[in-house]
């Protein structure tokens, strides 16, 4: 676990800290364990598609987050810490007006220690690949308000067995500099 902490040290105090462009709150559930996650968000500054109302854009976001077993046989319950960094591409409207809806997906990075949850659920590997799917809404008078669902798939991609992966339900609210 001091690897994944080193990790997230040097990823979040570094001198890019200061241009951080949002933070993120998760919280997620699965039928194994409940999901918690801290963000912090840097926007791209590319967009794609722009022609119409719509354009594709994206943002780096890096978490630090644990995970809670919820088997009912007691001492079987594991804690997991992880540490995250996932490229998003969001569709989204062009011009933000009123409440702007998006829908986005992902491809992530997760480390994760220990590689198993509750009594039978094993990962293999503390590197774990993510792919999300999503939608939402910004909001506010600067749109700097973004709640919003996703469904995530977490597996170590066959790289190493078992490979038992895990899927969450996701809510997200961030909140945009």
């Amino acid at each position: 676990m001091r690897k994944v902490g080193l990790l997230a040290s040097a990823m979040l105090f570094n001198g890019s800290v200061l241009a951080v462009d949002g933070i993120s709150l998760v919280h997620g559930s699965s039928n194994v364990a409940d999901m918690a996650r801290v963000g912090a968000l840097w926007n791209w500054d590319k967009q794609w598609f722009t022609e119409g109302d719509w354009m594709v854009t994206g943002f780096w976001e890096a978490t630090l987050g644990t995970w809670r077993g919820n088997d009912s046989v007691a001492g079987n319950n594991q804690t997991i810490d992880e540490v995250g960094l996932t490229p998003v591409f969001r569709l989204q409207q062009s011009n933000l007006s009123g409440f702007a809806p998006y829908a986005e997906g992902a491809f992530s990075f997760h480390l994760i220690s220990p590689t198993f949850i509750n009594a039978n659920r094993k990962f293999g590997s503390s590197l774990q690949f993510s792919e999300h799917i999503g939608f939402g809404v910004r909001f506010g008078d600067h749109h700097e308000f973004d709640l919003g669902y996703c469904f995530q798939h977490l597996s170590n991609a066959g790289i190493k067995e078992p490979n038992q992966g895990i899927n969450f339900s996701e809510v997200r609210f961030a909140y945009h500099f």
